[in-house]
C-alpha cells in the first residue's frame, strides 16, 4: 500500500478490507466481534508496543498470540530474518538452518537428561503439526478415533474443531459447517480434568482410539490449567489401553518456560514422557513456523521413511527458520524471568482492579499465561469458562484500548506479555485498569 492509498483510520481500512476479504479478516478473532467495534488495523510493532495506521501506539497484550516472547521486532531477529532473505526465500529444497533448529529444540526439550522428543518435522501452522500428529497415531496404531477435550484448540482441521475454544467459543459456534458428521464422529469430545469421563470413553470403545490430544495446558477458552497429575494420568491411560498422547504445545512451548509445559511439570518432580508433541508460535519467532516432534519410531512412520505421508512447499521456510533459530538462542532464564514477573505484576494488579469495583471474577494462570473470567470460583472446564458474565468483557476491552492498551478482543483468550514490557509500559496498563474495572462494573447484558 503506498501513500495514495493508505488508510487514515481504522474504519477506513476496515471497510476496505470487508469488501477484498471475508469479514474483512484473514483470522476470525481479529474482527473484534465479541466485543464489538472497529478493529485495529496495525502498520508497525516494536517492543511492547504496536501502532495502528492513524499512528496511535498501544501497549499489547497480544503478542501476536503469543510468538513475541522477546517483544516485536526484536533487533537480532530481525537481523536474522533480513541476512536469510538476502541469500533467498525458498528454495524448494532442505537447508542446514532446518537441521539446526530441530537440534536446538531438541536439546531444549532434553531436562534432566530425559529427552522429550527425539526427531522434530517443521510445517507452516500448528493446524498442520496437529493434523500431522493425529495422522501420524493413527497410522501407528492402525486406529481412527481421537479423544479431545471440550474448549481445547488444536487448529481448523475437520476432525478437531467440535468445542474447540478460541475463535469458536468467541463467536459462538458448536463447530463448523463443512465438517462432514462421519469424520466429527471419530472425535470423542470430553470434559477437561475429568478422570472419569477419560476412563468411560476408553471402556466405551476398547481397541478403537488412537490417542488423546491434549493442550500441554488449557489456553483457548481463556487459561484452564490442567490439575496436578492430570497429564500423567492422560499419558497412563492412554498406554494402558494401547493409544498414544499428543501433547499440544502450539502456546505453551518455549513461552511459559524453555522447555514448555512440559519442562515445567518435570522441573516440579514428574517423570512422563509424550509419545509426540506439537509446537508453534515462539517456535518460528513470529514467522509461520510449526512443528511435530516425538519418539524416533513414531516420527520415522513420516514419509520418505515411513507410510504417514505430509508434505509442504514451504515447511522448514528458510526466513522463518532463521527467526526460531534467533529466538530460542535469546530465550534464555532471564527471558523468562522477565517474562513471568511482568505476568504476575499485571494479573495483580488486574485482580486488585476488579475487586476493588465490585466486579466478580477469578484470575486463571498457567505459567506466564492468565486470563480473567467474569464469574465467581475456580475455572476448570469448559463448561465453567462458558458459566461467567461475559458481557462485561467488552465494555472493559473498550476501556483499556481507549486508555491506549491492546487486550485480546476475546474474553475466551489468554493475555500475552513480554520480555520487551518494561516499567513504562507496565505502569500505562497498571493505570489503565481501574478505570477499566469500573466500566466492567457499569456494563449490562445486550
Amino acid at each position: 500500500m503506498n501513500a495514495s492509498t493508505a488508510a487514515t483510520t481504522n474504519a477506513d481500512a476496515a471497510a476496505r478490507a470487508r469488501a477484498v476479504i471475508p469479514g474483512g479478516v484473514n483470522s476470525p478473532v481479529r474482527a473484534f466481534g465479541s466485543v464489538g467495534g472497529t478493529p485495529l488495523s496495525i502498520v508497525a510493532a516494536r517492543g511492547a508496543r504496536v501502532t495502528d495506521v492513524t499512528g496511535r501506539d498501544y501497549v499489547d497484550l497480544v503478542a501476536s498470540w503469543g510468538p513475541a516472547l522477546l517483544g516485536h521486532a526484536h533487533p537480532e531477529v530481525v537481523a536474522a530474518v533480513q541476512e536469510a532473505a538476502s541469500r533467498g526465500l525458498s528454495f524448494g529444497a532442505s537447508t542446514p538452518g532446518e537441521t539446526e533448529l530441530a537440534e536446538l529444540v531438541i536439546d531444549r526439550l532434553t531436562v534432566g537428561g530425559t529427552a522429550g522428543i527425539e526427531k522434530l518435522r517443521l510445517v507452516s501452522t500448528g493446524t498442520e503439526a496437529t493434523m500431522t500428529a493425529i495422522r501420524v497415531a493413527r497410522g501407528a496404531t492402525g486406529r481412527d478415533v481421537i479423544v479431545k477435550f471440550a474448549g481445547h484448540y488444536h487448529g481448523h482441521s475437520d476432525g478437531l474443531l467440535a468445542e474447540s475454544g478460541s475463535g469458536i467459543a468467541t463467536l459462538g459456534l458448536p463447530g463448523s459447517a463443512g465438517v462432514p458428521a462421519d469424520i466429527a464422529a471419530l472425535t470423542l469430545v470430553l470434559p477437561y480434568n475429568d478422570r472419569d469421563a477419560v476412563r468411560a470413553a476408553f471402556e466405551a470403545h476398547p481397541g478403537r482410539i488412537a490417542a488423546i490430544i491434549t493442550e500441554a495446558a488449557g489456553a483457548n477458552a481463556g487459561v484452564l490449567a490442567p490439575e496436578p497429575g492430570f497429564n500423567d494420568f492422560l499419558l497412563q491411560t492412554a498406554h494402558a489401553h494401547g493409544a498414544l498422547l499428543i501433547l499440544d504445545e502450539v502456546l505453551t512451548g518455549f513461552r511459559v518456560g524453555a522447555a514448555g509445559w512440559w519442562g515445567l511439570e518435570r522441573a516440579a518432580g514428574a517423570t512422563w514422557v509424550p509419545d509426540l508433541v506439537t509446537f508453534g508460535k515462539v517456535i518460528g519467532g513470529g514467522m509461520p513456523l510449526a512443528g511435530i516432534g516425538g519418539r524416533a519410531e513414531l516420527l520415522d512412520l513420516l514419509a520418505p521413511l515411513g507410510p504417514v505421508y505430509q508434505a509442504g512447499t514451504l515447511s522448514g521456510n528458510p526466513l522463518a527458520v532463521a527467526a526460531g533459530i534467533a529466538t530460542l538462542r535469546l530465550a534464555d532464564t532471564e527471558v523468562y524471568a522477565r517474562v513471568d514477573a511482568a505476568a504476575s505484576v499485571v494479573s495483580k494488579a488486574l485482580d486488585e482492579a476488579l475487586t476493588d469495583a465490585g466486579v466478580a471474577h477469578v484470575i486463571s494462570r498457567a505459567g506466564s499465561l492468565f486470563s480473567v473470567a467474569f464469574r465467581n470460583g475456580p475455572v476448570r472446564d469448559y463448561t465453567d469458562a462458558r458459566d461467567q458474565e461475559a458481557w462485561r468483557y467488552p465494555a472493559f476491552f473498550h476501556a483499556m484500548l481507549d486508555a491506549g492498551v491492546s487486550l485480546p478482543p476475546s474474553v475466551f483468550e489468554a493475555w500475552f506479555l513480554t520480555a520487551a514490557h518494561d516499567d513504562d509500559a507496565l505502569g500505562r496498563v497498571l493505570a489503565a485498569l481501574p478505570a477499566a474495572a469500573r466500566a466492567a462494573a457499569s456494563a449490562s447484558p445486550a
